[in-house]
């Protein structure tokens, strides 16, 4: 008996000291009646490179119980393989998405289904106009903030690209919910869009009014627009494109000079893209 207390002792005394294991900083913050978390996970190098800057990518949906760890994981991965640039990474948190991330609808159905939903105006005036001068005031960006969305929030950030503010440099809006409003967005572009920035817009295999309204909004992209539309309808879901086409999107809005991106399978693939995109 005294012998295995001993032995417990000693390996309790070999054991090794952990520590918290800490990924970034967190704020609360509050719109449209909601406290919600802003994260922030910076580059590795950014604490020894203190005249450095980078470019800061915006994640909606970015709660640390949503897909914040899940966008970082993969920029980071990109990292490693030089698929695209480093950068600050900030997640967004959403509490109510149908009312943060899409404006009003006419379809019944939809109204019965989101009472609340119909508030994106509102979402996005507070991200533009509170959120990036925070960020900007505390963090070394480099002047590059891009905006990237999946289903609700991918149509947020084709709005929010419509609407010709100058607020982002890039968009990407993964398998967004075209199928919103009687697809009203789609109709709304025409081929002349007033933003310029690059657009990344991809589509799973989510059929009907979705699929509708995504490949109208292909059809009236000019080709001297920065643009790049990834059909994935063969391969992926809605449940997975997320996953499967964010690296790909970093890829497109940050790319590197990396020579050895298409040897290892890192291929950017567009079905369709505007010309400067080439």
């Amino acid at each position: 008996m005294i012998a295995e207390i001993a032995a417990l002792f000693l390996a309790a005394q070999s054991a090794p000291d952990f520590a918290p294991l800490v990924v970034g900083e967190s704020a609360i913050v509050s719109v449209l009646d909601e406290e919600r978390e802003i994260n922030v996970v910076l580059p590795a190098g950014y604490a020894d490179e203190p005249e450095r800057q980078w470019p800061v990518v915006i994640m909606l949906d970015g709660g640390g119980q949503q897909d914040l760890m899940l966008g970082v994981g993969i920029h980071n991965w990109n990292r490693l393989w030089g698929r695209s640039k480093e950068a600050i990474w900030v997640g967004i948190e959403t509490k109510d998405r149908q009312r943060e991330l899409l404006p009003p609808t006419r379809d019944a159905a939809e109204q019965e289904r989101y009472p609340t939903a119909g508030e994106s105006a509102v979402f996005r005036d507070w991200l533009i106009d509170t959120i990036l001068p925070l960020i900007a005031a505390r963090y070394r960006g480099n002047g590059e903030v891009f905006l990237v969305g999946e289903s609700a929030a991918g149509h947020f950030a084709v709005e929010t690209w419509a609407s010709g503010t100058d607020a982002f440099s890039g968009y990407a809006a993964i398998s967004p919910s075209f199928q919103w409003d009687e697809q009203s967005l789609s109709h709304a572009i025409s081929g002349q869009p007033a933003n310029r920035a690059p657009l990344y817009v991809s589509l799973a295999d989510e059929g009907g009014a979705t699929e509708e309204g995504i490949l109208r909004l292909v059809a009236a992209l000019p080709d001297d627009q920065s643009w790049c539309f990834s059909d994935r309808r063969e391969d992926l879901v809605h449940a997975n494109s997320l996953h499967g086409l964010l690296p790909e999107a970093l890829q497109f809005l940050m790319p590197t000079p990396a020579d050895w991106l298409e040897e290892y399978g890192f291929v950017l693939r567009c079905e369709k893209r505007g010309l400067a995109a080439e």
